[in-house]
């Protein structure tokens, strides 16, 4: 195989590369026909060995404004893309790669590549978008101030991506085919991380019935994809507290619906009541069960916690709440600080009577709510102690600043 002309100071036309894939199968790593944004070939080596890590090419962009990273396994510096790092939000920015595999009903997923990102191409009748047959889920890669990569507990995704299939009637990849392709794509993507501090990437698996279909009934063909992008917080409110209103007439889900796993419709059915929200000010909107109308769900995409004293609570697991895996993790490191951690059915009431209120997820982590609007009346809330406290010490693990006691990274050396 032909190595890429850009250490030449050319480019070859139609550069191909061959990694070492999850299964230890060559990947080929084509430019497919549909991509056709001009912009800087960013070449990768020729081969990807499990866990390794690679930096890419020292070219230049032409902005004159790209940072340079060490590389922890090479002399030469890595280019980081040329973006205003200190102002980086939470929006969509087109990167290098995304992994793609398929496979049909009735298989297992085995193989797949990574291409230049670009479109897809789908059937009119595909059950994705005929019938919602889909998944996805988000995770954070964050970059080391030695170069190094971190994953946080990604075995966690693909566990609940498999949850979440069984119930969509789909196939799905192995927990080890997940984390290894989420690998793949992060380290082909690797100028793209923010430098340390900065923010993180943010990786988007998707997994939906490709398939073309027409009566009701699961996909003949599926697609797993993986794509990243960078990314700061989610509020726009950054770091400060947020504003949530209960909303009382409409529901995220239902007991027996898919309100447990990640299924992409879910996400469609809060936009009426958050584009209303955020019409009137509020942050996002805070939902209540679709039975009594008095216990605590989630917000649009985070789950909610309540203070009061020492003791933390949440609403119970019951199947109308997706189980966070920040969620999971701030429970353990709530706990191994000392508080009491109840998940349970919570009230409204006691809602408003807490001493604080925080919300977590991939995308905000911990999110410090600073007032409730029920009904018409609004509750403040303290928001400098345990929302904080929980804050710095899950960052301080997920950026590699203190020890791992948990075994919750993943290192990408």
């Amino acid at each position: 195989m032909e190595k890429c002309g850009v250490f030449a100071g050319f480019h070859l036309p139609n550069p191909t590369y061959q990694l070492l894939g999850p299964s230890r199968t060559a990947i080929m790593l084509l430019p497919p026909p549909f991509f056709t944004e001009k912009r800087p070939l960013f070449p990768l080596p020729l081969q990807l060995q499990k866990q390794s890590h690679f930096g890419l090419c020292n070219c230049s962009n032409g902005s004159g404004n790209t940072l340079r990273v060490a590389s922890p396994t090479s002399n030469v510096a890595t280019e980081l893309a040329d973006i205003d790092w200190d102002n980086l939000g939470f929006g969509f920015i087109a990167t290098d790669y995304m992994y793609i595999m398929k496979c049909s009903q009735g298989e297992n997923f085995s193989k797949g590549e990574l291409q230049r990102f670009g479109n897809i191409e789908l059937s009119p009748s595909s059950a994705i978008l005929n019938y919602g047959q889909g998944l996805f889920e988000g995770l954070k890669a964050y970059r080391k101030h030695d170069g190094n990569i971190l994953l946080f507990r990604p075995e966690e995704n693909g566990l609940r991506l498999q949850m979440g299939a069984e119930r969509m009637c789909m196939p799905s990849p192995t927990v080890e085919q997940f984390v290894e392709t989420v690998k793949v794509t992060v380290l082909a993507n690797e100028r793209w991380i923010p430098p340390p501090g900065k923010g993180s990437l943010y990786i988007r698996p998707l997994l939906m019935g490709s398939g073309a279909v027409l009566g009701l009934a699961p996909a003949p063909e599926y697609t797993f994809l993986i794509y990243v992008l960078p990314v700061g917080n989610y509020f726009k409110e950054g770091l400060a507290p947020i504003n949530l209103i209960v909303e009382t007439e409409m529901h995220r889900a239902t007991p027996g619906g898919t309100g447990g796993v990640k299924a992409i419709g879910n996400y469609a059915a809060v936009l009426k009541a958050q584009s209303a929200a955020k019409a009137k000010g509020f942050s996002d909107v805070l939902y209540l069960d679709s039975v009594h109308k008095r216990y605590l769900e989630e917000v649009s995409s985070c789950n909610v916690f309540l203070v009061k004293g020492n003791v933390i609570s949440t609403p119970a697991i019951k199947g109308t709440i997706l189980p966070g895996i920040t969620r999971k993790s701030i429970i353990d490191v709530a706990l191994s600080q000392g508080f009491q951690v109840e998940e349970r059915s919570v009230t409204v009431d006691e809602l408003l009577d807490a001493d604080e209120v925080f919300c977590t997820g991939t995308a905000v982590v911990v999110s410090p709510v600073g007032s409730i609007t029920y009904q018409g009346k609004r509750v403040s809330y303290g928001v400098d102690g345990v929302s904080q406290q929980l804050y710095s010490a899950l960052t301080s693990l997920q950026m590699g600043l203190t020890e791992d006691k948990m075994d919750w990274i993943v290192e990408l050396k």
